[in-house]
C-alpha cells in the first residue's frame, strides 16, 4: 500500500475490527467513557486548544488517539458551537477514508475526543520530507480523497478545510480525512469565510455563498501540490496569493505529469 514506511509488526484487519468493536461495546457497558478506561502513551501533537496522545483502551487493548481539549481555551475563543458541530458530524461518518470519532467524555477542565489512530501521521509530513509524490502515489491519494468527499457530500457534509495537514495515513498507508472543525452539514448555500488560504476556492476568497463544490476545488489544488511540491497559487505575500486565486493565475509544472495522473486514475 502506498505510503507505508514502517517496519513494525501489524495487527490484521480482522483483529483490529474485533478490538474496535469490543472497545465500542465496552463504552456501552460503562454507560460512558472516562479517563480510567485508557492507558495514555506518548504525545502525537499539540494545537491551539489542546494536545493529542496515543492511548490504549484498557479492556480491548485497542489503540486510539486521544485528543484533549481545554475548556478554558474553548471558553476563551467561544468555539462551543463549532466543537459540538464537529463532534456530531464526525461521529456519524463511517467511511474507510474518513478518520473515525468513536466517542467523547469530559471532566472539570478538559474534553476528550476518542479518535481512530493514524499510525502514519500527516500526509503533510511526507510531502515536506520528500518534496513531492510520484504520479502513481498522487493518483492513489486523489482517488481515495475523491471517494471520501463524495461520501461526505452524500451525507450533506462539507469539510471546508481539506489540506495535507488534515489528511492522515493509517498503518497501511491508507488516506484518512481528519479535523472536521470547519465542517458543516447543510444542503443550503453557506456564507462563512473559513479554511486555509492556499486551498480556498474563489467563491470563498471573494466571500460569496458556497456549497460542497469548495471541497472539490481542493482536489485540483492537492493534485498539483502532490506532483509539484507546493500549492498552485502560493505566493510570498498573502495579498499576492489572494490576487492569484481571484484571477486564476496558474502555471503547470509539467503537462505530462498532469496528463499521466488522470491516466493512472
Amino acid at each position: 500500500m502506498i505510503g507505508q514506511t514502517h517496519n513494525q509488526p501489524k495487527a490484521s484487519s480482522s483483529a483490529n475490527d474485533e478490538a474496535r468493536n469490543q472497545s465500542e461495546k465496552n463504552a456501552a457497558a460503562y454507560g460512558q467513557w472516562s479517563l480510567k478506561n485508557f492507558e495514555i502513551g506518548r504525545p502525537l501533537g499539540r494545537g491551539k486548544f489542546g494536545r493529542v496522545y496515543v492511548a490504549r483502551e484498557v479492556k480491548s487493548k485497542y489503540i486510539v488517539a486521544l485528543k484533549v481539549l481545554f475548556k478554558e481555551q474553548i471558553d476563551k475563543y467561544r468555539i462551543h458551537h463549532q466543537l459540538r458541530r464537529e463532534m456530531e458530524i464526525q461521529s456519524t461518518l463511517k467511511h474507510p477514508n474518513v478518520l473515525r470519532l468513536y466517542g467523547w467524555f469530559d471532566d472539570d477542565d478538559r474534553i476528550f475526543l476518542i479518535l481512530e489512530y493514524a499510525h502514519g501521521g500527516e500526509l503533510y509530513g511526507v510531502l515536506r520530507e520528500r518534496g513531492h509524490l510520484t504520479e502513481r502515489e498522487s493518483a492513489t491519494y486523489i482517488a481515495s480523497l475523491a471517494n471520501a468527499l463524495a461520501y461526505c457530500h452524500s451525507q450533506d457534509v462539507i469539510h471546508r478545510d481539506i489540506k495535507p495537514e488534515n489528511l492522515l495515513l493509517d498503518h497501511e498507508g491508507r488516506l484518512k480525512i481528519a479535523d472536521f472543525g470547519w465542517s458543516v452539514q447543510s444542503r443550503s448555500k453557506r456564507h462563512t469565510m473559513c479554511g486555509t488560504l492556499d486551498y480556498l476556492a474563489p467563491e470563498l476568497v471573494e466571500n460569496k455563498a458556497h456549497d460542497y463544490t469548495v471541497d472539490n476545488w481542493t482536489l485540483g489544488v492537492l493534485c498539483y501540490e502532490f506532483l509539484y511540491g507546493a500549492p498552485p497559487f502560493e505566493a510570498a505575500m498573502q495579498h499576492d496569493t489572494f490576487k492569484r486565486l481571484k484571477k486564476g493565475v496558474l502555471t503547470f509544472c509539467c503537462s505530462n505529469c498532469i496528463r499521466q495522473l488522470f491516466i493512472d486514475l
